[in-house]
């Protein structure tokens, strides 16, 4: 049921044909998006920063013929004098090959040495090229992050979004607050018992679900707490929510609405319970359905305990008004959520899925395998020992750091920043085994200068300037964490390059969020009115769902979804339902699929595997365009460092 998109211009729409009890609805589809030849960074650059101009000739993909070969010159104009402040000629990028990644072949223009700010565009000499207008200011960002951040408010459950705070376009009653919902949510095995009914309002929507998973929301407070501690300067108290003005960081005030829910979740016996499955409406008010908990795991309780403990770091040195009380308090529990932990340490729990009899509890499957419980004790432990100085959990440390992949020689990813942050965390920490911390920062070291990080960048393997170790679902995630990585060497010492230089890097995979990408595409919604000439129209989300007279779309809708959320972006694995090609459902309930897979996202090189469209089953667009809390913190942290 949704709306979807065709390849080509010529194509305006296609027809996908609902049958639902009878009746035919037949929504519009939008065609993909025209791509451009000029990208940016559609915000804009700092001053000080690294300014590179793509130029694009598409030679595979939806868009191959399309665009035009770069021209000799370049010229940037300032939009208020009319004056040409910068001229400069391209460069081909690898002798004009073809990228694999983009299906492109590239040309850039290197202009960082225009410093002034001010609003300029970029035009060919001969005029027939033109780019979309940016800026050059010291805090071109500020209010992008402020949107982006704001998205928090907009995912709480169980929270009034009410003016002044919620823009009226999506303001919304508290959601799941009624009979059976989150205040008296059953477990899931004991749906008609009354008594295992259980207070677990709060949180935040995972993503385009509703449901709340502790593993993730755990990691999700920890990763903006990391960001508020690299960078207390971005992060103030005016960001326009209901806490704004209190004198405390609106990030830790956010967070704590976080941390509140994960301490509604743990046990009196210090275990945390893995989940609650939440219903979906547009708006999510409108939501009546009951809300089910499932059981503690392992995972999930080692997660709490090492985002209390790290949280109790935070909060207790802030010297604010009530921390140190929360902090002695978050101690306390994740000193009960390893004890537990530690004796039932292969407690597992596997959401929606025939091993544990849970199909229909949540979406996501939020377990986790033994290594993922491994680096959630390193990093539990690491934090413990930090708060306590207890030899016990400085041995556990030590254990998991010594068996971690890192030390091993395996080297870092993206995908294990809980552990690799906690190491680097370990490295600081007094009393530790002598030698050890300066062992975690020479294999933190070496791992990023292999041909996967450093060597990539020096190589120019991606003619965009943001490498990857893989493209796949939730590449968004994996581009952030890796702007991220980059940045960690800079704020640590341990690149092997000038800082500016590193910082510049880390700056590329910024910019890819922002359009510096072969569609020309800002992954963030609705961004309109902050300066993008292309953000995303429309994604998958239980709100803002297809079909939404207020909320579908940017373009279509009334309102559109609100700005800031960042999308999963560009999936070569991205499929239909298995069930497709032929009609999915069941007698009275049949949904069509197309002839033939959609594309793009599907056919498409890696980084083109993407477009804005929100349908649901059989066509899951939650593959490409579904936004995650976890994207949002990883675009947060890495963003927080160009904020003033």
């Amino acid at each position: 049921m949704g709306r979807a998109a065709t390849t080509g211009s010529l194509l305006a729409a296609l027809l996908l044909i609902v049958q639902c009890a009878g009746a035919e609805v037949v929504p519009k589809i939008a065609p993909a998006d025209p791509t451009p030849t000029l990208v940016i960074d559609q915000f804009g650059y700092r001053p000080e920063g690294e300014k590179i101009l793509i130029i694009r000739t598409p030679v595979r993909g939806f868009d191959a013929g399309t665009g035009g070969e770069p021209a000799k010159a370049y010229d940037i104009v300032n939009v208020a004098t009319g004056k040409v402040a910068f001229h400069g000629e391209p460069q081909p990028w690898r002798e004009s090959a073809v990228d694999a990644g983009s299906g492109d072949r590239v040309a850039y223009m290197d202009f960082s040495p225009l410093d002034a700010p001010g609003s300029y565009m970029i035009r060919s000499s001969d005029g027939a090229q033109k780019s979309a207008t940016f800026r050059i200011a010291g805090n071109v960002y500020d209010e992008v992050f402020r949107a982006a951040f704001r998205t928090f408010f907009y995912q709480r459950a169980g929270y009034t979004k009410a003016v002044p705070y919620a823009d009226p376009r999506w303001a919304d009653g508290a959601s799941h607050m009624g009979k059976g919902q989150d205040t008296e949510a059953r477990s899931f095995f004991a749906k008609v018992d009354a008594s295992s009914a259980r207070d677990l309002h709060g949180g935040w929507y995972d993503a385009g679900d509703f449901n709340k998973y502790t593993n993730w929301a755990a990691d999700n407070c920890r990763t903006l707490l990391l960001s508020y501690t690299e960078n207390p300067h971005a992060w103030g108290d005016d960001f326009d929510i209901p806490e704004s003005g209190n004198g405390i960081p609106d990030v830790l005030d956010e967070v704590k609405w976080g941390l509140d829910w994960l301490i509604r979740m743990q046990n009196d016996d210090g275990s945390v319970l893995s989940i609650v499955s939440l219903d979906v409406a547009s708006p999510p008010s409108a939501a009546k359905g009951p809300s089910f908990y499932g059981p503690a795991s392992t995972s999930s309780t080692r997660s709490t305990a090492e985002v209390f403990a790290y949280a109790a770091m935070v909060y207790g040195a802030t010297g604010l008004p009530g921390h140190r009380e929360y902090a002695d308090e978050l101690s306390r529990r994740a000193v009960a959520a390893w004890n537990w932990a530690e004796a039932n340490p292969d407690k597992t729990f596997f959401n929606n899925d025939v091993r544990d009899a849970s199909i229909g509890l949540g979406a996501g499957q939020q377990e986790t395998d033994d290594a993922g419980r491994a680096a959630k004790r390193l990093a539990a432990a690491v934090y413990l020992y930090a708060i306590t100085g207890l030899d016990t959990y400085r041995r556990a440390a030590e254990f998991e750091i010594r068996e971690s992949k890192l030390m091993r020689g395996e080297g870092v990813t993206p995908y294990d920043l809980e552990a690799q942050d906690a190491m680097r965390v370990y490295a600081t920490l007094p009393g530790i085994s002598s030698g050890l911390g300066q062992k975690i920062n020479a294999e933190l070291r070496r791992a990023m200068a292999t041909r996967t990080f450093w060597g990539a960048i020096e190589g120019e393997d991606d003619p965009y300037f943001a490498p990857v170790m893989a493209m796949r679902w939730g590449s968004n995630t994996v581009k952030a964490r890796t702007g991220n990585l980059f940045m960690d060497e800079a704020k640590t010492g341990l690149a092997p390059a000038e800082l500016i230089t590193v910082r510049d890097v880390a700056a590329r995979y910024l910019h890819y969020f922002h359009g510096v990408n072969p569609l020309g595409k800002v992954y963030l919604s609705n961004m309109g009115a902050y300066g993008a000439e292309n953000s995303v129209d429309s994604f998958y989300h239980g709100w803002f769902a297809d079909g939404s007279a207020l909320w579908d779309s940017v373009k279509s809708s009334k309102y559109g979804p609100p700005p800031g959320f960042l999308v999963g972006g560009p999936n070569p694995s991205y499929s239909w339902d298995n069930c497709c090609p032929k009609s999915c459902g069941g007698p009275g309930t049949r949904y069509s699929c197309l002839k033939a897979p959609l594309a793009p996202p599907t056919g498409q090189p890696p980084l083109k595997a993407y477009r804005d469209f929100n349908t649901g089953w059989p066509l899951n667009s939650w593959e490409v365009t579904e936004n995650s809390d976890s994207y949002q913190v990883a675009y947060l942290r890495l963003l927080a460092n160009f904020v003033d």
